[in-house]
C-alpha cells in the first residue's frame, strides 16, 4: 500500500493500481483494533459511492490491509457508520 495523507494506492487482483480515498480511521475498544475506512470512488447500481474497511496498523510499520472477518468486527464497523449516517442526516435540516 503506498501511502499520502488522504489517499493511497492499492494493488488488485489483477494487478491494477486504485487509488482510494481515507474516510476516517478509528480504534475499536472491543476489538483492540484500528479501522480504516475507505473508497475508491467507484459507484454500485443504485450509483452510491462504495465504501470499504480494513483493518490497519496505525504506526505505519506494517502497510498492509487485514481483511475484516468476523461478525463482531463488523458489527463494530456497521454500528459507528450508521451513527455518522445519523448525525450526518440529523445536520441536514
Amino acid at each position: 500500500m503506498e501511502e499520502s495523507k488522504n489517499t493511497f494506492v492499492i494493488e488488485n487482483d489483477q494487478g491494477e493500481k486504485i487509488e482510494c480515498s481515507v474516510l476516517f480511521t478509528f480504534d475499536s475498544k472491543e476489538t483492540n483494533k484500528s479501522y480504516i475506512v475507505y473508497t475508491d470512488n467507484t459507484k454500485d447500481e443504485a450509483g452510491n459511492i462504495k465504501v470499504y474497511a480494513s483493518i490497519y496498523d496505525p504506526s505505519g510499520k506494517d502497510k498492509a490491509l487485514t481483511p475484516i472477518k468476523t461478525e463482531e468486527e463488523w458489527k463494530v464497523v456497521e454500528d459507528l457508520l450508521a451513527s455518522l449516517q445519523e448525525q450526518t442526516n440529523g445536520t441536514k435540516e
